[in-house]
């Protein structure tokens, strides 16, 4: 028989410090409810009966007290934010006839872009190496010869993408259109515009929709992405998400997550982080997307200063005391230390990564030192979708849900990037199990996944 391999020192040493400083309050309490039990033993029945006879109360301190703790009380649950919850999302899944081959991708690209070999090449080697599958898809205008880009063209687009998102939505909850009381979309909508907002909109709308709600009592708000970029190129692809969150009690039991936490991080306030991703004109008086080749360093910071804020909010007490412990030792000791990374598997079992692109999943896995299946919704989704800006962190979860892994008490992290430079968290506590859904994005095709996804696809 092979032998069981004993657990490392180092882990068990972990684990019982994470034990201790987590229950450090429980284990306080027990000597000191020993002591009192011991105390009131020692006492005795009759002694404890004259000491509870000598107690006088008076009439008007009882009233007094109990007037303050009930002025107190009712203070507190008026103060109090009010609970918000998610009660279920609709993802659009697009119909085959929008599917984008690498082949046709390719053909398109060599047709469209005849007279400019490199480029064509260049599209060829960034797509072998996004990690999108055979499977994506593109609205109708970008699959004419050349792409018709009009605004009839994205007006339906986004009639169908959006429709067909709430249509499904209505379906799933019962509810009609007359009982929406908040609706948020990606353009002037009672003057709160999101366009321009990018991949991190999504959860910008979340954290609108949390604040509208905390004015609105009883009411019921849905939220609607749709997709962001109009031309084609090897990453973006064709998606929209519609989110019903509401603040009623009444939706408690029937709500699929409820809202504990939105963190928000812009550096617009730094010109590198402004212009990473910035739309303008080429040298030929074309409009497009300017990536800057600083993105991925420039995200990280923006991950870092979001992880800041959110850690305290989440993460369990042992990791915080050894996050201040590295932080003081810097300081004081030797700036060259190696900063703590907080464990943040200790404080989510899920985790919905930015479908952005490989290099923002691969580079996220590293620093936050997750496992393959941590990021396994945000691999799968920019190979079976590619990148649907903002609605992809709602295909991911929608991943999660189809592969039957979400339980009551679960906790998600959601982490959305976007130009400005924005990065933004959101974090959801599952209500109940959710049972898996026989229809939504992933139906005819889950049972397939998770895929091995290599390093370079030879076109």
């Amino acid at each position: 028989m092979p032998q069981t391999p004993m657990p490392k020192f180092t882990s068990s040493v972990k684990l019982g410090y994470q034990y201790l400083v987590n229950h450090f309050l429980s284990f306080l309490l027990i000597p000191i409810m020993a002591i009192i039990a011991v105390e009131l033993f020692r006492m005795g029945p009759e002694e404890i009966l004259n000491v509870w006879n000598t107690l006088h109360f008076d009439l008007v301190q009882v009233l007094c007290s109990s007037f303050l703790v009930i002025f107190i009380s009712t203070v507190y649950f008026m103060s109090k934010s009010r609970t918000v919850y998610l009660v279920d999302y609709s993802c659009y899944k697009p119909p085959v006839t929008c599917r984008v081959p690498f082949a046709t991708f390719m053909e398109h690209s060599r047709l469209i872009l005849k007279d400019k070999p490199k480029s064509v090449e260049f599209q060829m080697r960034i797509l072998e190496r996004s990690g999108l599958g055979e499977e994506t898809c593109l609205p109708p205008a970008i699959h004419y010869i050349p792409p018709t880009p009009t605004m009839d063209e994205a007006r339906s687009e986004a009639q169908i993408v959006i429709f067909t998102a709430m249509d499904d939505l209505f379906k799933k909850t019962g509810l009609m259109p007359k009982d929406i009381d908040i609706l948020i979309l990606r353009s002037n909508i009672r003057s709160f515009n999101l366009s321009g907002m990018g991949c991190s909109a999504g959860l910008i709308s979340v954290d609108l929709a949390r604040d509208l709600l905390q004015v609105h009592p009883n009411s019921n708000a849905i939220i609607g992405n749709e997709r962001a970029m109009l031309l084609p190129n090897c990453l973006f692809r064709l998606g929209s998400a519609a989110i019903l969150m509401s603040n009623r009690r009444s939706d408690r039991w029937r709500a699929k997550y409820k809202l504990c936490h939105l963190v928000r991080t812009h550096r617009g306030a730094d010109d590198k982080s402004y212009y990473c991703v910035y739309e303008q004109e080429d040298k030929e008086g074309h409009i497009g997307i300017n990536l800057s080749k600083d993105l991925m360093a420039i995200a990280g910071e923006a991950l870092k200063a979001n992880i800041t804020t959110i850690g305290p909010l989440v993460l369990p007490a042992s990791e915080q005391f050894l996050f201040l412990l590295s932080l003081m030792g810097r300081k004081i000791f030797n700036p060259k230390w190696k900063p703590y990374i907080p464990d943040f598997k200790l404080a989510f079992e899920h985790f919905c990564i930015h479908a952005g692109g490989r290099a923002v999943i691969d580079e996220l896995q590293k620093n936050l030192q997750l496992s393959g299946e941590h990021v396994e919704a945000s691999r799968m989704t920019l190979h079976r979708f590619g990148n649907t800006s903002s609605s992809s962190l709602w295909y991911e979860l929608s991943y999660i849900e189809s592969k039957g892994r979400m339980r009551r008490g679960d906790r998600v992290w959601q982490i959305a990037f976007g130009s400005g430079f924005k990065c933004n968290s959101a974090v959801w506590k599952c209500n109940r199990t959710i049972k898996t859904p026989k229809d939504g994005p992933w139906s005819g095709c889950i049972d397939r996944y998770p895929v091995f996804i290599p390093e370079v696809v030879k076109l």
